[in-house]
């Protein structure tokens, strides 16, 4: 138990004077501009820095800052031009014409010959949709072309898609970072290696990486998007990430100034930097900034309605549940007011269909009622229902329980590991588990999929089994509506009819919390929490 207690100390400190030899090496190497230089931590590490692979959050925020799409989303999730400079959509909806920019430029590298370099042409972009439908590199972002019939190079700034059908969230997954372009000369000399080899036309460059310890990208000089002025991006000089394992000591070192982001709100430092309604306590006040809005993540809990408890099986008792707890008491007491209790549906706030009177009320005498009708309907005495949930979810699971006893139903909890979770949500094997569904594009589409029957989980995302055909009709409907109201309308119609049968609880709809330096400005936010470094400035630190 000392040995292993001993390497655990050793292992943490070898981290800890890693991350300050770094910062030593980049403040030296930048003489005079270590304002320049963008710091954050990535806890839960870095696998790829290939954008076919960037599934995770930490993938997607570094790959980011070093690749472009032919799209990209703003900061109120609209489409803009990026690599194409203009679109134009046929009137059937299913054809898209994308007319690229003639000044996007690779990073430097020598397999480019003379110049080190070239410009992006149609080809490009051919190759890098192939490379997603390649089975032997096995990207699982393949998933985002199966409506897609065919892609054709026009000529060398003019790229078109072909759709099987009309999907209106189509240029929302264009935006997403498996869709990045890439160079075929480059990618085929690193093949695998690629990963830690990127070469691509984002607003910075790769420079070094050291795998568990740093990552360092550097300005790209190169880089074709201007700001409102006509001043190029990006203004940052660099950005250094580290990979410190935990969370509190991530947070340490933003205290201490060693880095300028932290992400998220985490029990280990929420009340130390959180009043009890949300606020920044008065030490933070001087140095840190608070940054938080809606984030398109709905966090739930989710019954197996081919389940073969009697329990579960009722309408009455689902809803008795979503009546039984206090949503707003839940954030107060523990996320500190960070988060939108959910009394809608399972739509987030910020999302078009999102209606905040579809869910369920805090209506405790109404759940002891519902509870009381079963037990008088099935002559069960003592209901009894099991949460499955992660240790991470374990208090709000609490006090779900402590809340839902009062109305005479019992309910356990049963903590089992995240992996343990996922595959037993996804080959049915749980009566009702703890989830959160973040979206993969801005489209209510992608939070409704839960609930069509053709989506079955383990081959689909429907993890509770939901079946309605009247459901069905409508979710396919909603593909053909080119007008955007009326899918809005179609999708808040889905939306309520989910949550009249009940088959899921939601719990709270998240928020993106940022806590930066005074000294960052230009961070932003934005509802997928994506990472845009591009347009941040970073002042000198007088404190």
């Amino acid at each position: 138990m000392i040995k292993h207690v001993t390497s655990q100390i050793i292992n943490y400190l070898s981290i800890s004077c890693a991350v300050l030899f770094f910062f030593s090496c980049e403040n030296n190497s930048n003489q005079g501009k270590d304002h320049l230089v963008f710091r954050y931590n990535e806890h839960k590490n870095i696998g790829s820095l290939d954008p076919a692979f960037s599934k995770d959050i930490a993938d997607i925020w570094a790959t980011n800052q070093l690749f472009n799409g032919l799209v990209q989303m703003d900061n109120n999730l609209k489409v803009i031009p990026c690599i194409a400079k203009s679109w134009h959509i046929s009137e059937d909806a299913k054809t898209y014409n994308f007319t690229l920019r003639n000044d996007v430029y690779f990073h430097k590298h020598k397999l480019f010959g003379k110049d080190s370099t070239r410009t992006v042409v149609a080809k490009d972009i051919e190759y890098s949709l192939n490379r997603l439908l390649d089975k032997q590199i096995a990207s699982p972002g393949s998933w985002i072309l199966n409506k897609v019939d065919q892609f054709n190079v026009v000529n060398d700034t003019l790229f078109q898609i072909k759709l099987k059908q009309p999907f209106p969230a189509f240029l929302g997954l264009l935006t997403m970072k498996y869709c990045s372009v890439v160079p075929k000369e480059i990618v085929e000399f690193y093949n695998s290696d690629f990963r830690a080899n990127p070469i691509g036309t984002g607003p910075f460059k790769f420079k070094r990486w050291e795998e568990n310890i740093k990552l360092v990208f550097r300005k790209n000089e190169l880089y074709f998007e201007k700001d409102y002025n006509g001043n190029s991006l990006p203004y940052l000089e660099a950005v250094a990430i580290t990979f410190l394992p935990d969370k509190q000591s991530e947070f340490m070192q933003f205290a201490q100034g060693n880095i300028d982001f932290v992400s998220g709100l985490d029990a280990s430092y929420k009340d130390e930097v959180l009043t009890a309604d949300g606020r920044l306590r008065d030490k933070y006040e001087k140095t840190s900034r608070l940054i938080r809005g809606p984030y398109l993540n709905t966090e739930y809990l989710g019954f197996n309605l081919d389940s073969q408890t009697s329990e579960t099986q009722s309408k009455l008792l689902r809803k008795a549940i979503n009546y039984g707890f206090d949503r707003k008491k839940m954030m107060i007491y523990l996320r500190n007011g960070v988060g939108i209790p959910a009394n809608g549906g399972f739509i987030p706030k910020g999302l078009p269909g999102y209606n905040a009177l579809v869910g369920f009320s805090y209506q405790p005498e109404k759940a002891k009622q519902l509870v009381e009708q079963y037990k008088n309907e099935t002559g069960k005495k003592n209901p009894e229902i099991t949460i499955t949930t992660i240790g991470n979810y374990l208090s709000f699971c609490e006090y779900i329980q402590r809340e839902l006893q009062k109305t005479g139903l019992i309910v356990n909890i049963d903590v089992i590991p995240a992996a343990t979770l996922k595959d037993a949500k996804a080959n049915n094997k749980l009566d009702l588990f703890r989830a959160s569904w973040v979206a993969d594009y801005p489209d209510a589409e992608n939070y409704l999929s839960l609930f069509y029957s053709k989506n079955f989980a383990p081959n689909g995302p429907n993890y509770t089994h939901f079946k309605n055909s009247k459901f069905d009709s409508w979710y396919e409907q909603a593909f053909t509506e080119t007008n955007p109201k009326n899918r809005e309308k179609l999708y808040s119609k889905m939306d309520s009819l989910v949550m009249q049968e009940a088959p899921i609880i939601p719990l709270f709809y998240d928020e993106v919390v940022r806590f930066t330096r005074k000294n960052v400005k230009d961070l932003g936010i934005n509802p997928i929490n994506l990472l845009e470094l591009k347009q941040v400035k970073k002042l000198e630190d007088k404190n």
